[in-house]
């Protein structure tokens, strides 16, 4: 067998690894060892020398650091009662409009995501106070809990964001401007959320019941002075990563360190809940780097397969214009989100598509935008979608069917996204582009 055809084999044997749900780890550690051992001359020794050189690599990266510290940091608001402020607060302001607990939600979820960069952290700890007012108010269920699984995919666009931290180490590009370039298109994407609640509830006013009269102007500002910390933490973590203060890194350290503080000040914590988040962290910070650990494994068996450089002349001979090859990648990533997990299509992906990117001179910075755009889109996805899962475990008594009837609007306003960012660049690119530091 030629290496392209053992690399194609093993991306075949990997897909049905994944298909047997065994983890996307284990797979890829299993499928790159496999596979070195097949195709380098100095076989079993090579494969060895890769398995134990590149868990050390991972395990030493100093920039995932950021990981543990931004999940402790969601963690600890969620534990310190800032995430019903967050809520309440948008609920104060739009609540009282038809449609308005789910635009709230969006709100609400669109913050929490600046602290906690998980969109199952946004989508459970939102859904817990959303879903029962939207009950309440006699919503209907597919608006609800498509609201709530559509929001929470904002964890993973607005900073700090894990997607952006692997997609960083995967294409060696740098955190901080990812971060930066995530923060307008996810206002962007609210934003486009939003109006298809509102085109919705035009259409059928039914599904969203008129729920309370506005509330009075200084009842309104009284519920944003209680969300001041959530808000200041977010303008300190991010404004400072902006204005040059500190890095990722650091302002994770930060927006940790004063998450614990506010847990101390407010004094409603309780030591069991502080062990469960600390425990939570643990526990997905070692999944994450384990899935990492195997794509530093895989990607040198695609490497040296040469599938990656026999794609690029491949395209290349086509002449094909480079936005259709975009389109087309980006299609192709869509497609892969209805059956596979978001990091799995990260580390499958970008080996064969950076070359080819970067070959035609698109920003990666950019394109990780888009990219992480499509990875939601892969969360509420059918059949996978993680988060419709999630949203049906706070709402059990709720139909699968149901719930993904009601995340349709709301991936169409993703579709619309990508297309403004192919059209307008300058929506990602604009403020990493006037960094300081």
């Amino acid at each position: 067998m030629s290496n392209i055809e053992i690399g194609l084999a093993g991306f075949a044997a990997l897909f049905v690894l994944l298909g047997l749900r065994m983890p996307v780890g284990t797979a890829m550690l299993a499928v790159g060892v496999a596979g070195i051992w097949a195709i380098h001359p100095r076989g079993g020794e090579a494969a060895v020398a890769t398995l134990g050189g590149e868990i050390f690599s991972v395990s030493t990266i100093y920039s995932l650091t950021i990981l543990p510290l931004f999940i402790l940091m969601g963690n600890l608001a969620g534990i310190s009662g800032m995430s019903r402020d967050l809520y309440d607060a948008a609920h104060a302001w739009f609540g009282h409009l038809r449609g308005g607990l789910a635009s709230s939600t969006i709100v609400g979820c669109a913050g929490f995501s600046a602290l906690s960069g998980s969109s199952l952290a946004s989508a459970v700890t939102m859904g817990r106070v959303a879903l029962p007012e939207m009950q309440r108010y006699r919503y209907d269920n597919a608006l609800a809990t498509g609201s709530i699984a559509a929001g929470g995919t904002l964890g993973i666009l607005i900073p700090p964001s894990a997607g952006f931290v692997i997609y960083a180490i995967l294409t060696e590009e740098s955190i901080g401007r990812l971060f930066i370039a995530g923060i307008l298109p996810g206002i962007l994407l609210s934003g486009l959320f939003i109006l298809a609640i509102w085109l919705l509830v035009r259409l059928k006013p039914e599904i969203a019941p008129a729920s309370a009269r506005a509330l009075p102007l200084a009842e309104r500002l009284g519920a944003i002075r209680r969300a001041a910390w959530i808000i200041g933490i977010v303008g300190v973590t991010i404004g400072g990563i902006y204005g040059g203060a500190f890095d990722a890194v650091e302002a994770a350290a930060v927006g940790a360190f004063l998450c614990f503080l506010v847990c101390i000040l407010r004094g409603t914590v309780q030591w069991s809940e502080m062990r469960e988040a600390i425990a939570h962290t643990l526990r997905s910070t070692a999944t994450t780097f384990y899935i990492l650990m195997g794509a530093f494994v895989f990607t040198p068996f695609v490497a040296l397969s040469g599938i990656p450089s026999a794609l690029a002349d491949w395209l290349g001979a086509l002449n094909a214009d480079p936005y259709l090859v975009l389109i087309l990648c980006l299609g192709f990533f869509i497609l892969l989100g209805t059956f596979l997990e978001g990091f799995a299509i990260l580390i499958l992906a970008l080996p064969l598509v950076q070359p080819i990117m970067e070959g035609y001179g698109f920003d990666m910075v950019w394109f990780g935008v888009m990219m992480v755009i499509v990875l939601e889109m892969g969360l509420i996805s059918p059949p996978v979608g993680i988060n419709v899962f999630v949203v049906k475990g706070i709402a059990p008594d709720v139909p699968m069917n149901t719930i993904f009837r009601g995340i349709w609007p709301f991936w169409f306003a993703m579709m619309l996204a990508i297309a403004l960012l192919l059209l307008v660049p300058d929506i990602a690119l604009f403020l990493p582009n006037t960094m300081l530091g």
